[in-house]
């Protein structure tokens, strides 16, 4: 069993070598194009993230599954669409241009409303409702990297789910800072406000995952 600090470590950026660029330098979407690796890797403001399993546990999969399932049936014949991983986003500052792109992650789960965001590639720029779902070892990741990158690109909704806790908070986006909900539990049934008509009952999504 990892300790706590072994599980901080892994969701620190990643230092070792990589095929292009300079190890702990700034890397871009262009040089994450052009590597072949066995483990996911995100990149966030240039720096390298490598996820701490090759694939997610089995009750992180059932509860992504169980709230995609839920967002693809509401969202049928509307404009948004729903995403889960792998899936990349591309969070641009300046320009669009690959080498000028620093940070691109692949959330858990991501809705996107304006269909000109969506190519090829995934989605470039901020989707409107974003879900993460923690697991052991990145867990410093989502709640410090992940949320600043994603109130900085504007990311309307930020839904953190601690599956072992069964926990669920909803951070907002107000006036350009992230306003955090109460702490949902089982029981609870949460709305979202940038998904208009949403709700999902947490004692279903937690429900059954022993």
């Amino acid at each position: 069993m990892k300790s706590e600090e072994t599980e901080n470590k892994v969701s620190e950026p990643f230092t070792g070598y990589l095929p292009t660029g300079q190890a702990g330098g700034k890397y871009s979407y262009a040089d994450y194009l052009t590597w072949q690796m066995d483990e996911m890797v995100e990149i966030i403001k240039g720096k390298v993230f490598k996820s701490a399993a090759a694939a997610p546990r089995r009750i992180h999969q059932k509860v992504s599954l169980k709230i995609s399932n839920k967002l693809f049936n509401f969202l049928e014949n509307r404009p948004c669409e729903v995403y889960a991983a792998p899936f990349d986003v591309r969070l641009p500052v300046k320009s669009k241009r690959n080498e000028d792109i620093f940070t691109v992650v692949q959330p858990d789960i991501c809705v996107v409303c304006d269909r000109n965001k969506l190519d090829e590639a995934g989605c470039v720029g901020a989707p409107d409702l974003i879900i993460e779902i923690l697991s052991p070892g990145n867990n410093r990741k989502e709640l410090k990297y992940k949320y600043e990158v994603y109130e900085e690109s504007g990311v309307q909704e930020y839904w953190v789910i601690h599956p072992n806790e069964q926990t669920l908070l909803i951070y907002s986006l107000t006036n350009g800072s992230y306003i955090a909900s109460k702490l949902f539990s089982p029981g609870d049934i949460v709305n979202s406000e940038c998904i208009e008509g949403f709700s999902l009952d947490l004692e279903y999504v937690f429900s059954d995952l022993e």
